[in-house]
């Protein structure tokens, strides 16, 4: 089986207080014993061939660059990983000023997503990071000295306090870099964390669905004009530059998780390992089976989630794939869905596939829900 392979690696220099990810402030003996859980659950994991490999987090590059290297060997002794796939790694511009990147490089990490968020610093005060914009361009271009050639930065729009103007700042720093890609978040108010009860206190702190309309829409103006490709709801890439493991999720493909929280998606069946650190350690450590949760996806269920996950991309719903894999002609089975979206202007359907207009694009959830609703 070819499947994508996700490595969480669960510590941070420091927590931003909107993040929900599993994760956990650093320590020196807590990561090494994570690290030989990482490796152990690697070590016996069934056979697949590995097709690109992610490192996220968490911040990856909390960990030396030849743990982060030593990790990679494993996984490409273990499931083949070919010497020409993608392999991406996450890190956090502070973290990254004295980093080895050349050490990377040299590992086999062809590929760097930079953790920006702003170039901003009242946002990024707010956002609880600690890099400024500096840190993010001297990253960018030790990134280069190292041998790095394939270069995301990740941005996040919808921050308390900020504006179009303060946005498009951002924008224009992160075009004048030079990278090859850039993912856009909107900011979501994860429930438990400390942005929820902010929000909680002072609703009026957060941008309206408007307004995170508004500049979502300046985003896609300013990229792609720049050059930039809109390939996916959240991302833009230079021609030739998308990325081939996230290209996996939006395909429904399969994929490998390893690490506390990891998710894995293979022969219909979606699992997620424990959020909880200590449990996934134990087990990983022992050889036992990583305590978790899962669900088998067939018929409607798995058509609807691979119409969701289609949509979000620029080239939408391919019927003629979509009939094969899952037996199923999208313009029959969804056809009143279709029909509503089409006439609203947010779908537009064709022969050979459907996707999400322009519009669809800012109310993707929305559309994409009524696909998964027909389940």
């Amino acid at each position: 089986m070819n499947a994508a392979l996700y490595v969480h690696w669960a510590f941070c220099p420091y927590v931003c207080p909107y993040c929900d990810f599993a994760k956990w402030a650093y320590d020196d003996r807590a990561a090494q014993r994570y690290l030989n859980a990482l490796k152990a659950e690697i070590a016996r994991a069934p056979a697949l061939d590995a097709t690109t490999v992610f490192y996220g987090g968490g911040t990856p590059n909390a960990y030396a660059p030849e743990d982060l290297v030593a990790v990679l060997a494993l996984l490409r002794e273990r499931f083949g990983v070919r010497d020409d796939a993608e392999v991406s790694a996450e890190v956090n511009p502070d973290r990254a000023l004295t980093e080895r990147f050349e050490v990377l490089a040299a590992g086999g990490f062809n590929r760097l997503s930079i953790g920006a968020q702003s170039f901003e610093a009242a946002e990024l005060h707010v956002l609880g990071r600690q890099h400024d914009a500096d840190d993010v361009a001297k990253t960018v271009r030790r990134a280069r000295a190292g041998g790095f050639r394939n270069v995301n930065i990740d941005l996040m729009f919808g921050v308390p306090g900020q504006t179009e103007a303060s946005w498009e700042r951002s924008l224009d720093a992160v075009i004048a870099l030079g990278v090859e890609h850039v993912s856009t978040y909107g900011l979501t108010i994860e429930e438990g964390t400390p942005y929820a009860r902010w929000a909680d206190r002072e609703p009026g702190a957060f941008a309206t669905n408007d307004g995170e309309a508004d500049l979502y829409a300046l985003a896609i103006a300013k990229l792609t004009a720049a050059g930039f490709e809109h390939y996916e709801i959240s991302n833009f890439a230079r021609p030739g530059y998308r990325c081939e493991h996230n290209a996996n999720y939006w395909r429904n493909g399969s994929y490998a998780g390893f690490g506390v929280g990891a998710a894995s998606y293979r022969g219909g069946i979606r699992s997620t390992h424990t959020r909880d650190r200590a449990a996934y350690e134990a087990a990983a450590l022992a050889g036992e089976a990583i305590p978790g949760d899962s669900e088998g996806l067939t018929g409607d269920a798995q058509a609807g989630e691979a119409v969701m996950l289609a949509l979000r991309t620029s080239e939408g719903v391919d019927a003629g794939t979509f009939r094969e894999r899952y037996g199923v002609d999208v313009f029959t089975h969804y056809a009143p869905i279709i029909a509503e979206y089409a006439a609203a202007g947010l779908l537009v359907a064709d022969e050979r596939s459907v996707r999400l207009t322009t519009r669809g694009r800012f109310v993707a959830n929305d559309v994409c829900g009524a696909f998964l609703a027909r389940a």
